[in-house]
């Protein structure tokens, strides 16, 4: 089977790199191409999780709030990096903002759409948690060192 389209570029991210072609079809059928520009909200904290932002190009800072400090950014994810791993979560909500530091290219994954399909195929979404488990320990570890480095090691 060729691949083309939006399966080729959803293939060629680093979160399904090396993933089968029936699974990146039906990974793909859920995907489309967005574009968001410096300055502009990829998602707000509390609004619903209902979508996976595959980066391809430009940088996101994800921004929580601080009491008395306001906006405060706690990561900053470039090309081939996940934003939207509260998906997998009930009750699907955001709990950070981001935002479009520079001209950003994504892939959209609707998150409902994804959900049902690893419902339906469990073989699916098997191989799915197993692309995004990775993700999640690399985000925990990433705001552990920003931990680190905001506080300093103490004693």
């Amino acid at each position: 089977m060729a691949i083309e389209g939006l399966e080729r570029i959803v293939g060629a991210h680093a979160l399904f790199a090396g993933f089968g072609d029936e699974f990146l079809e039906l990974v793909s059928g859920c995907a489309s191409n967005v574009r968001f520009r410096a300055g502009e909200y990829l998602c707000r904290e509390g609004d619903p999780a209902d979508q996976i932002f595959m980066v391809r190009d430009g940088h996101v800072a994800q921004e929580i709030g601080a009491p008395g400090q306001g906006r405060m950014t706690f990561l900053t994810i470039g090309p081939n990096s996940v934003i939207g791993l509260a998906w997998l979560v009930p009750p699907y909500r955001w709990t950070y903002d981001a935002r479009a530091q520079d001209d950003v290219r994504a892939i959209s994954l609707d998150a409902t759409c994804l959900r049902g399909k690893c419902d339906r195929d469990p073989a699916l979404g098997y191989e799915v948690m197993k692309r995004f488990m990775p993700a999640i320990v690399k985000r925990l570890h990433d705001t552990r060192l920003q931990l680190l480095d905001v506080y300093g090691a103490r004693s």
